[in-house]
């Protein structure tokens, strides 16, 4: 059956997509279904002061990984919050504005005192698996004397390189509070003293593109701030979605509809789906199917280089490898990205708009016409969100955005940008409590590779599987050994992760790829031997941990926050504690402290220092590098601190002197063209103890790649011919606050289904449907939109995985019977192990599967 007949088979055919996507490409046609989707508009502070009567008011914040921090100010009476307000200081004024929280921090109130909350330390019973949820309460003195004893036993016998701190960033934005990055915890502090642990880089948001930041600019770059936009003739947005991500006036929600409002700079959003900043901000939503961004930029760069509208200049000064003339030497001919476009290179294939339009879904016409509109609009602002990146071949999506805004001549000025996610100013917070003392344990894996590294940590190797020297995020710096080409040299692990930590997270299953093989993989007491879960709620992965410890909530204890992703306005915020800890819960320095006890290492943890004086501590060495700040007294008194430092614009120095101001690449420009990448991809093996990793590629060039599970494959597949991506959620970010009820009320959880997919299979909006693959089955309302690409499906992620038998739950007959039926419809459920190539990152939307009514 040919890929024609396969398409029209499921009623979808090239022609209708086409269609559609002609249609989708402006939103005018579609705005009407997307009404109400904004945030609400800063109201004046009287209409915010809560309840009469109470016997104070204390400020605190929402902490959660959305990339803003909000204040609370929390109103106590007897003992108990009772209301949560929001920001009543600042303005309606960019770069002073307020700091309103959106509907999840305001639901503070819901964690708080949710049913779910961790009362006592509990301890798996014995005899039981981990996730049959049978336990037992135990004293504080017990369960610290038990984890203490295992972890020097798990020492004694395969030593450090044997405990890990899981990624997660439930708490992210506290500083003594914190979840990641690893190396800036108390639980890293603690490790750290104990002689170290295995850390990991990146995250699972970031995973590709940090990774894809070396080889191209050298080191992690941020985009201009979105306030610089006013000085934008064109904003052009991949996958980036500030509008339902970055909910606040501390996030981009505020600065992005201010300059729209104030500027009106035309705005085209180009992703899968619909999404609220599509809906809200955009001109016009260009609608293309996952995972091929790359080659929508390759034929839009194909139509200018046809037409002679690249910055040439631009080009010839500033990179390397866009033409043959400045590839570097040793380079193999026709390896210049402008050769891949002619069909001069390996691959032979001319990389027209008609090229393209076949794998994205685009129409040609519109190809060529996006294509003319970014590169003679002066300035353009291109900015990419993290779901490009987060695919099998989000290296490369990541390195072609960067690439297009070097193609049109926009990085380094005004109004332009770098082609990264926007940037946004901040302030100069000390994090000394957590980066005094150096984890002696050099060697790290990649955020996604820690099931493997239980599974085959000895096997795993720089070449097969992403194990690195000790490196900064995006850098490799001076300690780390090189070949001449600039390549790690090959490291191993010398054991497998036998003690998991996991603290203000719900990462060990749920917020990683499938769920199902996870859980089989945790149950395996001969693997991991030690797995100890801290939180305030009792989340999904708390389930599959050996003892659980109850943390305190951001009310119950003092931190510091600083704040992000408020464009030309830099804020901190201080929280106060405003309740007793509830039941028997114990802070995390707390918590370390007493394990340091333990492990005879209190006094180098502690510093002789208690919590509070190091906050005290950390405030007073941020004067030192920003003296305006406030002290730690009077922060505490006014909570937030504010101050308008204009738009930021990244690479400004290197654009005005590329000479005084070198990048870290090796050429010290922008480098289209790898030649460390060309090394790697001789060098790097794939599928040594994973056969089905052995198709993975590297590409000197940002490169197109089709991948496994990716648009090709959905096209030409029966079995599983539906794409799934998951997006962010206003009930939730990630999975933190997916107990809440008043958010789970107010927000379904629904899989988004195109009116053309959902015809060929009887579905009507609001019908239960079974979503499933070979790696699971979820079961959830359908919702039947036109705000989502034909072909591909969108499940919110982050729902709290809840699996039932089989039996219980009947899926079809098409579907793994083995396996239970996950009616909370966590999109992990459906996702894969299977890491990205060079970054051996998140990739799990690359992701095929099918879906059939209930």
């Amino acid at each position: 059956m040919t890929i024609m007949e396969n398409e029209v088979k499921r009623g979808l055919s090239r022609r209708s997509f086409m269609k559609w996507s002609g249609v989708a490409g402006g939103s005018a046609a579609l705005v009407a279904t997307a009404a109400h989707l904004g945030m609400p508009g800063t109201a004046p502070a009287a209409a915010a002061d809560g309840m009469e009567g109470v016997d104070k008011t204390v400020w605190s914040a929402c902490t959660v990984n959305c990339g803003s921090r909000c204040p609370l100010r929390l109103q106590v009476k007897d003992g108990t919050v009772v209301r949560v307000l929001a920001d009543n200081t600042g303005t309606d004024e960019l770069g002073s504005q307020q700091v309103r929280a959106c509907v999840r921090g305001r639901s503070q109130r819901h964690r708080i005192y949710s049913p779910d909350r961790l009362k006592k330390p509990m301890k798996r019973k014995e005899g039981t698996k981990r996730g049959e949820e049978q336990w037992e309460e135990i004293s504080w003195d017990q369960a610290l004397n038990e984890i203490a004893d295992k972890m020097i036993d798990i020492k004694n016998r395969y030593g450090n390189e044997a405990f890990y701190i899981q990624y997660g960033t439930g708490v992210l934005g506290s500083i003594m509070a914190c979840s990641w990055p690893p190396d800036a915890t108390p639980l890293a502090r603690l490790l750290n003293t104990f002689g170290g642990y295995l850390d990991h880089y990146s995250d699972y948001s970031t995973t590709e593109i940090t990774q894809a930041y070396p080889y191209h600019y050298g080191s992690w770059v941020n985009g201009n701030s979105f306030d610089d936009v006013k000085n934008s003739k064109l904003q052009v947005m991949f996958g980036n979605n500030p509008l339902e991500t970055r909910m606040s006036g501390g996030g981009q929600l505020f600065v992005t509809q201010d300059i729209k409002k104030r500027y009106g700079v035309k705005t085209i959003v180009i992703d899968p789906r619909y999404s609220e900043t599509a809906a809200i901000l955009a001109d016009e939503w260009i609608a293309l199917r996952p995972g091929t961004d790359a080659a929508l930029i390759a034929g839009m760069i194909h139509v200018m280089i046809q037409e002679d509208l690249q910055d040439q200049d631009f080009l010839d000064k500033y990179c390397v490898g866009f033409d043959e003339k400045t590839l570097p030497e040793g380079a193999p001919k026709n390896s210049s990205y402008r050769a891949y476009l002619e069909g001069k290179g390996e691959d032979g294939i001319e990389k027209t708009a008609e090229w393209a339009a076949d794998i994205t879904g685009v129409s040609a016409k519109k190809i060529r016409q996006l294509a003319r509109e970014i590169a003679t609009a002066k300035p353009a602002a291109i900015t990419q969100g993290w779901g490009p990146q987060r695919h099998a071949n989000g290296e490369n999506s990541a390195r072609s955005i960067f690439m297009l805004a070097a193609v049109t001549g926009n990085v380094g000025i005004p109004g332009g940008g770098t082609g990264a996610r926007e940037g946004a100013q901040g302030l100069p917070l000390s994090n000394s409590f957590n980066t005094e003392i150096i984890n002696p344990t050099e060697k790290i894996i990649s955020v996604f590779s820690w099931l493997d590294a239980i599974e085959h940590g000895p096997e795993m190797n720089t070449f097969n599987s992403g194990v690195y020297e000790k490196v900064a995020p995006g850098v490799r710096d001076h300690k780390v050994p090189v070949d001449d080409n600039g390549v790690p040299t090959n490291v191993s692990l010398e054991v497998p992760i036998k003690a998991v930590f996991q603290y203000g997270s719900n990462s060990l299953v749920n917020q990683t790829g499938d769920n199902n093989k996870s859980v089989e993989i945790l149950q395996d007491e001969s693997k991991a031997e030690l797995i100890v879960t801290c939180d305030i709620a009792y989340t999904v992965s708390a389930r599959y941990s050996d003892y659980i410890l109850p943390g305190t909530s951001t009310a119950e204890e003092s931190d510091i926050h600083p704040g992000s992703n408020g464009g030309p306005m830099a804020y901190g915020i201080i929280s106060s504690q405003a309740i007793d800890p509830l039941y028997e819960c114990k802070s995390i320095f707390d918590i370390c402290t007493e394990l340091a006890d333990r492990l005879g290492t209190k006094d180098e943890f502690t510093g002789g220092k208690t919590r509070e004086e190091w906050l005290e501590q950390m405030i007073s060495e941020s004067r030192e590098a920003e003296p305006a700040l406030p002290s730690y007294e009077e922060w505490k008194e006014m909570g937030i601190y504010r101050i308008d430092k204009g738009p930021a614009v990244a690479l400004a120095d290197f654009r005005e002197d590329p000479e005084a101001n070198p990048l870290p690449t090796p050429s010290g420009k922008i480098e289209i063209y790898s030649d460390r990448l060309a090394a790697m991809a001789e060098k790097w093996e794939f599928g040594v103890f994973r056969p089905e990793l052995a198709g993975d590629k590297l590409t000197a060039l940002p490169e197109f790649v089709e991948t496994w599970e990716g648009a090709l494959e959905a096209r030409a597949s029966e079995e599983y011919p539906l794409q799934v991506i998951g997006h962010h959620f206003k009930a939730r970010t990630h999975s933190s606050y997916g107990n809440v009820d008043w958010l789970k009320e107010a927000h379904i959880q629904t899989v988004w289904i195109n009116p053309v997919d959902a015809a060929a299979r009887g579905i009507k909006n609001d019908d239960e449907v079974f979503v499933y693959n070979d790696r699971g089955t979820v079961k959830l309302p359908a919702r039947v939109t036109e705000r989502i690409v034909p072909g591909t499906l969108s499940i919110p992620q982050g729902a709290w995985f809840d699996p039932k038998p089989a039996s219980e739950v009947k899926p079809p007959k098409e579907a793994n019977q083995d396996m239970p039926v996950d009616i909370a419809g966590s999109v992990n459920t459906l996702t894969s192990h299977h890491p990205s190539p060079l970054a051996k990152g998140n990739a799990v939307h690359t992701t095929i599967a099918n879906v059939v009514k209930a």
